[in-house]
């Protein structure tokens, strides 16, 4: 059998493993530097206490009793394309087919250290959880959400969950009656932030940041991030008590270290098929790529997770000489339930059409709905209606 070895235990590596461990082909192995998938769509919900930290977790020994593919718990340090190996922290490993999908770093704002992100380390999600408790306690504060761009690729903004978490926190805080003791601002150094969701979205949210009173600053550069401030480009601050900031993604440090072709942003160059340019046999899917498409286009799990299907059957009608290779742009879109903490809104958007609904109360259950099956699909229904899907 050929040797796959993928790298990332995220959405994008998850769904490749498991595709090509189902064609029964391959020896699939997946390196992954924690022993588990991480359910960010759902992690917004760990701040405000509606969900456990544990069960924002898929532990990969569970998915293996599934989809028996080998999993290694290590670090990559260097990938030699050239040479077919991978150098990890304490082995290194060789391949028919490489598939590297672990995900991009973020960009490094100076006084980035002030701020928590929703999206960086899970255990950050904690982190924020036991800001916001502190604040309760007081009974009043600042709290700042926002979200940051990458000016040399704009695929790399990540810019819902911001959203969810800050409308999460007013609901919070409603329900404790002690929302009139805050002040919440959202800022984002763009002029409208959320415009790539469609044009729909934008009076949407201005509607929402008003319905909550929710202080708005956009259009600002953002200098730097101080104890207690966000320090924008014409001198001005923002005073908070707890920042909370998704910096836009880079390309991973790893890849300086691999022969693999980057592009300016930093991320692998791929062509339609999410195979690296110039190289047959190594493929880059998820965050890490370079992704081609529409302005609007943007890096989000479900498309993480189709170029996952991408790739996997890319792979096998290679090695097969069976079926059309596939695109994983042939139908580019943004797709998200964003949620409010009582409710969600939908939002959909692809070169056609873009529209966004509002979901009072059942918007909220469609999303957690959306993380059981999440983890149905990965574990079946068996092991996820047993109670031992917790890690702990």
């Amino acid at each position: 059998m050929k040797r796959v070895l993928i790298l990332g235990g995220g959405f994008a590596g998850i769904q490749t493993a498991i595709q090509l461990q189902k064609s029964g082909k391959f020896k699939v192995t997946l390196v992954s530097d924690r022993d588990y998938l991480y359910l960010y769509p759902i992690s917004i919900w760990v701040p405000v206490r509606q969900i456990d930290f544990k069960n924002t977790k898929v532990p990969l020994a569970n998915i293996r009793e599934k989809f028996p593919f080998e999993v290694i718990v290590d670090s990559v340090k260097e990938i030699k394309a050239s040479d077919r190996q991978v150098v990890c922290e304490n082995q290194t490993l060789s391949y028919d087919y490489l598939v590297v999908a672990f995900g991009a770093d973020k960009m490094k704002h100076k006084g980035i250290e002030n701020t928590l992100s929703i999206c960086g380390k899970p255990e950050v999600s904690l982190s924020i959880r036991d800001g916001i408790d502190k604040l309760i306690e007081k009974g009043s504060g600042k709290i700042a959400v926002g979200f940051g761009g990458n000016p040399k690729d704009k695929s790399a903004v990540r810019g819902g969950p911001g959203f969810e978490l800050m409308f999460n926190i007013h609901n919070l805080l409603k329900k404790k009656k002690i929302r009139q003791n805050f002040e919440l601002t959202f800022f984002a150094p763009m002029e409208e932030p959320g415009a790539r969701m469609g044009k729909g979205a934008l009076p949407m949210l201005n509607k929402m940041f008003d319905q909550y009173q929710i202080t708005k600053r956009f259009g600002k550069k953002i200098t730097e991030f101080v104890p207690g401030a966000v320090v924008f480009e014409d001198g001005s601050k923002l005073e908070s008590d707890l920042t909370l900031f998704i910096p836009a993604s880079a390309g991973h440090h790893v890849l300086q270290n691999s022969d693999l072709p980057l592009t300016d942003a930093g991320f692998v160059q791929i062509d339609t098929h999410c195979q690296v340019r110039g190289m047959a046999n190594v493929y880059a899917i998820g965050d890490i790529s370079a992704m081609e498409g529409p302005e609007w286009i943007a890096k989000q799990g479900h498309v993480a997770e189709l170029m996952g299907r991408v790739a996997a059957h890319n792979i096998i009608s290679t090695e097969t000489g069976i079926g059309a290779k596939k695109h994983y742009h042939e139908s580019p879109n943004i797709l998200c339930v964003m949620d409010t903490g009582n409710g969600a809104a939908f939002v959909f958007r692809n070169t056609n059409k873009s529209f966004i609904i509002p979901m009072p109360i059942v918007g909220h259950w469609m999303k957690r709905g959306w993380g059981a099956y999440s983890k149905i699909t990965k574990v079946g229904l068996r092991r996820h209606f047993s109670g031992f899907l917790s890690s702990e």
